[in-house]
């Protein structure tokens, strides 16, 4: 009688756990793809505070070699990812979710101070329309055709409302990106079925700002504004995860 009790009841503590378990599995997730001049500890501040909610976050690491790499890998990281997925890009990450979100498992897309390209556009067409960016000229091509920021170019275009500490760091560990990728054509683009939220940097000296909210206004997304660089998961790295969170919401 006794072993029977004790069977039931491990029986039951392991039904218990597996239906716990499925429900976080359900939960939604969030991958975030970073973009040139960058890597995945680029949203190291979002990761924290999202973690801190409960929330299942992964960071993409893009190689910069190309579109199609960059999408590749980002549909790897959607796929493993657990439950429906909010996607979320910044700057050149923006053209790399636009493809890799037409994912089934994508539910949502975050635009942060990003480019949109539409259905065989390039990104370097999306701001054709627009004067060049006072950090265009900050741009060091090597041999290959890989290009990377001056240290004057992170602290006074790229990132100018971080510590220079910081800002010194994110020249360091920044990731060249392959040039030729900014001529690569879109062949899907995930915002024409997905719920999307814009993220406009008013004081963004990469991408103008004008063109952000043009960008924002086109894939009719929710758009929050704020008083920020190119960065703003560095500089304001709370509003950029609410509005993650805000995306986040609608999945559940």
């Amino acid at each position: 009688m006794l072993h029977r009790t004790v069977f039931a009841m491990s029986l039951g503590l392991a039904i218990l756990g597996s239906v716990g378990y499925a429900n976080a599995a359900n939960d939604p997730s969030v991958v975030l793809v970073h973009g040139a001049f960058a890597d995945g500890s680029d949203w190291a501040k979002v990761i924290r505070l999202l973690q801190d909610k409960g929330v299942k976050v992964r960071a993409v690491q893009n190689g910069l070699n190309s579109l199609a790499d960059d999408v590749a890998t980002t549909r790897r990281a959607i796929e493993t990812a657990p439950g429906k997925v909010v996607l979320v890009g910044h700057s050149w990450g923006g053209s790399v979710i636009t493809e890799a979100g037409a994912s089934d498992k994508v539910a949502a897309l975050v635009y942060v101070a990003a480019f949109v390209p539409d259905v065989g556009q390039t990104t370097a067409e999306v701001g054709k329309d627009y004067p060049p960016s006072p950090g265009m000229g900050q741009f060091l091509a090597d041999k290959a055709g890989y290009l990377s920021l001056t240290q004057q170019g992170i602290e006074q275009d790229f990132a100018p409302d971080v510590p220079a500490a910081q800002g010194r760091v994110m020249a360091a560990t920044q990731g060249a990106i392959n040039s030729r990728a900014f001529d690569e054509r879109i062949s899907v683009a995930a915002w024409k079925q997905k719920p999307s939220w814009y993220i406009v940097s008013e004081r963004d000296r990469m991408i103008a700002p004008d063109l952000q909210r043009a960008l924002a206004r086109k894939i009719n997304a929710t758009t929050t504004a704020l008083p920020t660089s190119h960065v703003p998961h560095q500089s304001r790295p709370a509003d950029v995860a609410r509005v993650i969170t805000e995306a986040l919401n609608t999945t559940r």
